[in-house]
């Protein structure tokens, strides 16, 4: 009796891992993850083009630029097959270290590349190098940050733990746009209006790429504090750990891996758009500008052939980005609760609507109107709704992913999943944008029409897919070899 008495009084064993750690753990190496994107989204398009990419043509450059930012998202896939496979096999802990050291090193190489002046086309082939061993450690980053908040909530709070990573995207932004924002004022600027004065293109765009490093020191020891969590011991004790998770994960889960795939499109088309592609159209010279600065260098203009934006200044237009980020951030964070007590499937189902709306919407927000205030007021509230929409849709996609698939698959399913909707939607995004926007001789209307196209897909996978809320992490390991036999 005494025995039973004690067993009673004792208090519930700690988590594997204090919440504290499981926070830290998963927002930091989202944060650095999105801190790099933002970083070389920035430079793809201030920089890169100049230094990187000097073809003789803007808008010919920007598209060099752009691919090469692409062609990362295609190494994605690969890096999420890899790390995937370690991370199912062997535990998470592990394979979200070595993404976080993989993507730290090569963010810091590119901050010391040589540029097209120094080694001609060699300094494109290296950028695209390291491009594509970011795209590689990606591939493993988000869904073992995905994991580690999930796997590790209590019960009836996993949508929410999952925004843990998802607030990696604002954070970074910030983070990044600040560090730009920094060196921009720093530097002096002769010519006065400029965004680009000749110290930021010798050697003040490095600095934010070599600042990563630090952040990646405080990821890894972070990380290397974690735990397993004991989702995936019970899984390993039970003996369902498969030998080649991807095969598994094709043969028996192949549908999931579609759903997942196209219920993550609208998100990364809507999210690229609002951060790279509006930066590009918003400091973009109008045409009357354009033909002014011609004039002024006595060189040769060609008003038909010239894409206009809306000539805002760079440091103005990011400025108005990080108002609509903070926005990103607070609906980042409330779609998690919403989530939980909604149910993923409804809630993302009216948001998507929404996107749907929003892209119809452009030319109403985006077209340069007569009071240049106008303008600006237009644009910061199509900014602050996009960000809206983008945190609201982001923030469950931490769990909604995951939860389609056993613990035995669940980091190389969700990686998957995540990453090839990757290629189908960030890596194609700015590309087709930047085409869609010379197509319409300036206007962003095409580009809006084939974000809600995006919409309509995510919408019919969402419509296909079960609701996930209600699913039990620790019943749902998958099955042994001889289970599957």
């Amino acid at each position: 009796m005494t025995a039973s008495a004690t067993s009673a009084a004792a208090p519930a064993p700690a988590p594997a891992n204090p919440r504290s750690r499981v926070i830290a753990a998963s927002l930091v190496g989202t944060t650095i993850e999105f801190y790099d994107f933002y970083v070389y989204a920035t430079a793809a398009v201030l920089v890169f083009p100049i230094l990187f990419f000097p073809t003789g043509n803007d808008t010919t450059a920007l598209l060099s630029s752009f691919a090469v930012f692409g062609a990362a998202m295609v190494a994605r896939p690969v890096g999420a097959v890899i790390f995937g496979h370690f991370g199912d096999r062997f535990g998470r802990k592990a394979t979200l270290v070595a993404s976080l050291l993989t993507m730290g090193i090569a963010t810091f190489l590119i901050g010391c590349l040589p540029t097209f002046d120094d080694i001609g086309w060699w300094a494109a082939l290296l950028l695209l190098v390291l491009r594509l061993a970011q795209g590689f450690a990606l591939g493993g980053e988000w869904s073992g940050a995905a994991l580690v908040a999930t796997e590790n909530a209590p019960r009836g709070k996993r949508a929410w733990y999952g925004t843990f990573p998802q607030l990696g995207a604002p954070i970074g932004f910030i983070i990044a746009n600040s560090v730009f924002l920094a060196i921009y004022f720093a530097l002096p600027h002769p010519d006065g209006g400029a965004q680009r004065s000749e110290e930021f293109l010798a050697w003040g765009w490095r600095v934010p790429f070599l600042f990563s490093a630090v952040m990646v020191i405080v990821g890894l020891w972070v990380r290397l504090k974690l735990v397993e969590s004991t989702t995936f011991t019970s899984a390993s004790t039970a003996g369902t750990i498969r030998r080649f998770p991807l095969g598994e994960v094709v043969r028996r889960h192949w549908r999931q891996l579609i759903l997942g795939t196209f219920i993550m499109l609208a998100t990364y088309v809507l999210f690229y758009l609002m951060t790279s592609f509006t930066l590009s159209y918003g400091t973009k010279a109008t045409t009357d500008a354009a033909q002014a600065a011609a004039d002024a260098a006595g060189t040769a203009f060609d008003a038909a052939t010239y894409v206009p934006g809306l000539g805002f200044g760079y440091t103005d237009f990011v400025i108005m980005q990080i108002v609509g980020v903070v926005f990103f951030g607070i609906f980042t964070t409330l779609s998690g609760p919403l989530a939980d007590s909604l149910g993923r499937r409804r809630l993302l189902m009216w948001i998507t609507g929404g996107i749907f709306v929003f892209g119809l919407l452009f030319n109403i927000f985006l077209m340069p109107q007569a009071d240049p205030k106008f303008t600006g007021a237009l644009v910061q509230a199509f900014l602050v709704l996009g960000f809206m929409l983008m945190g609201a849709t982001f923030g469950p996609m931490g769990a909604v992913l995951p939860e389609l698939f056993p613990t035995n698959v669940r980091y190389s399913g969700s990686a998957i999943s995540y990453n090839v909707s990757s290629i189908l939607g960030a890596a194609l995004a700015p590309i087709v944008a930047v085409a869609l926007w010379a197509a319409a001789g300036g206007s962003p209307w095409l580009v809006g029409v084939y974000l809600s196209v995006m919409a309509v897909l995510t919408f019919v996978a969402l419509w296909l897919s079960p609701e996930t809320k209600d699913i039990d992490y620790d019943s749902n390991i998958g099955t042994t070899a001889a289970q599957a036999s």
